[in-house]
């Protein structure tokens, strides 16, 4: 969920709501996923991982003004965003690797451990 500057200025143009876009992978047994971020500082983006979810919230306080007489136009961005990752219950907090880097941030962490299924099964019927 992203909470930020109101879209219904159609003067300046619409602003879409599509912050932490992620791409998810896989290599070598972990699932890597990269998350944008941009505008973000690494200081406040918080990472949690509570009963199985990954918890990414990030907070910016931005400011841009022209101070110029007779400006048309002038912002201020407060936002949080959070998003959250079902990444299962055997993953634990000490498994999980993140890195920020030009706006984007990359965590990876092992594939959940499932055992084998056995795919079928035979059922003794009692006397």
């Amino acid at each position: 969920m992203c909470f930020g500057l109101n879209d219904a200025d159609s003067f300046w143009g619409r602003r879409e709501n599509k912050l932490m876009k992620t791409d998810i992978k896989e290599k070598d047994g972990n699932y890597i996923l990269e998350i944008d971020v941009p505008g973000y500082d690494k200081e406040n983006i918080k990472i949690e991982l509570e009963n199985g979810y990954l918890m990414v919230t990030a907070e910016t306080n931005q400011t841009e003004e022209n101070k110029k007489d007779g400006y048309l136009h002038q912002e201020r961005f407060f936002g949080t965003c959070s998003r959250s990752y079902y990444v299962g219950e055997s993953v634990k907090s000490e498994e999980i690797k993140a890195s920020f880097k030009n706006g984007i941030l990359v965590l990876s962490f092992p594939k959940e451990k499932q055992e084998k299924v056995e795919s079928k099964k035979y059922i003794q019927i009692q006397d």
